[in-house]
Parts: C-alpha cells; structure tokens; sequence
C-alpha cells in the first residue's frame, strides 16, 4: 500500500500485514474484493504493469507468474522488503521500488500498458498527485484500475451497519454521513490483540470522476464487489457484514483508460 511517509502505522505494521495476507491475500481480500479487481484486470501476459500500494506483493507475485513485466511500489520500506523475501532470488524478475504514490521518481512517462491500485488509494494523503502520476507513467490507451472503499456506503466512522429486529428476521440498513466533503479518519485495526490505528481518507465519487477526468483518464467500468461462497463458507456465520453485503456493497472497482 502506497503511502505518504516511509514510516508511520503501516510501516510498524508491516510484518503484521505480511502474515496476514500471505502468498494468496487474507479472506477480505481473497473472497470479497480481489475477484473482481482481477476479472476487471484480465489477462496481462506481456505487459508491463504497475502495482501502485504493492504491501507484500502477493498480487505483483500472481500477475509476474501469468507472465506480466511487474513493478511494484511502496512507501513502506518494510512492506518492499517483505515482498522481497517471498521470491529471494528474484525469480519472478519484479522490480521493486521504495516510492511515494505522489512522486514517482525514476520511472518514466508512458512506461506502463496498466497501473492498478487494490485498496491503496483512500490511504494516500495526496491522492490527487499520485492519480496525477498514474496519468503520466501511463501510455495512452492503458488502464488504471482500483479498488477502494465505496465513497458512498463506507467512510470510515461516519458510516456503518443498522439492524432493525422489530419486524420479523430483521433488516439491514447501511448508515452514512458527511459524504460529500472528503476529509481524513483514523481506521482500527486488531494487530495480535493490540489496537492499532491508520489514517484513511474519503472522498466522494464526484472527486475521483474530476480527478480522473483532469488527468485524461476516462471512467469505462464501474464493479461493485459481490462476496464469494468462500466469503460466506469461511467468515463469521450470520455475522452483520455476511448479512448486509447482498444490499448494500462497500468496495468499488473503477476502471480507466488514458486517453
């Protein structure tokens, strides 16, 4: 994941979070988010991609093996190395970079046939320089593709569940407020017992619809990411995020083409 400053909450948090997504990516990701980030991806055999927020690079990993020409990035110097040590040798030939998302020293201009960005973007302070680099290390006609938490549905602590039980099963209800300006938040997060904290920020879809548009990337798809079976097999049974996903999603994929 992409960030603003070598170190910080993702940095300490670095080992934690290579743990917990592994070779394959955690359940979130694995059952909920990722297969649609990748059915929007397609097949990427022989192009150069690049991974902006790589973490542990399980996804730089996945797309090197299917025969892209990977680069991955990350603030976090401990995330790079992490990524490293999963392919010591480098066999997978991915170039790794210790880079902010908002300045891509080094790389070229129209370098890449894709850039894609899994849930990297809401953590980036500068979000409008880094989509601003995407638009220019990217050749015309090439895509960029992210996943993020939906500006609409999923803020942070101005956002969450509601379960009404006065009428028969219960229904769900998704709560939201303060969507239309973006500002920052502190999101939690349950490292080995201990509570540990990043910063995240929201923006309305009308400020991604803008900031794309101003970069000459042009909005061709948006997905909203169902939960697979395994979702539903392997997390809390009957838990209120199981319950509420079939009504309202919390991730949204958005494909771009440079024009």
């Amino acid at each position: 994941m992409a960030r603003n400053r070598a170190g910080g909450a993702w940095e300490k948090m670095s080992s934690w979070y290579d743990k917990k997504q592994g070779d394959i990516g955690d359940l979130w990701h694995r059952t909920l988010i990722d297969p649609t980030l990748l059915m929007v991806i397609g097949n990427c055999r022989r192009r150069e991609i690049l991974d902006l927020g790589c973490g542990n690079g399980y996804l730089a990993r996945r797309f090197a093996k299917q025969g892209a020409r990977v680069t991955a990035i990350d603030a976090s110097p401990g995330m790079i190395k992490n990524a490293q040590a999963h392919d010591q040798k480098n066999s997978l030939q991915i170039r790794y970079m210790q880079r902010d998302a908002a300045k891509l020293d080094g790389i070229q201009d129209a370098s890449f046939d894709l850039v894609f960005a899994n849930m990297s973007l809401m953590d980036i302070k500068d979000a409008k320089s880094a989509i601003r680099e995407v638009g220019r290390v990217l050749k015309t006609g090439g895509r960029f593709v992210a996943s993020i938490s939906h500006p609409c549905f999923d803020n942070g602590s101005e956002s969450g569940w509601v379960l009404e039980k006065s009428m028969g099963p219960g229904r769900i209800y998704r709560r939201i407020r303060a969507y239309r300006k973006p500002f920052g938040d502190k999101i939690p997060w349950n490292v080995d017992g201990k509570k540990n904290y990043t910063f995240g920020y929201h923006r309305p879809l009308n400020w991604y619809a803008t900031t794309l548009r101003f970069n000459r990337l042009a909005i061709t798809r948006l997905e909203e990411p169902m939960p697979t079976e395994e979702f539903y097999k392997l997390s809390q049974p009957g838990g209120i995020d199981a319950m509420g996903f079939p009504e309202v999603p919390l991730h949204l994929v958005i494909e771009s083409v440079k024009l």
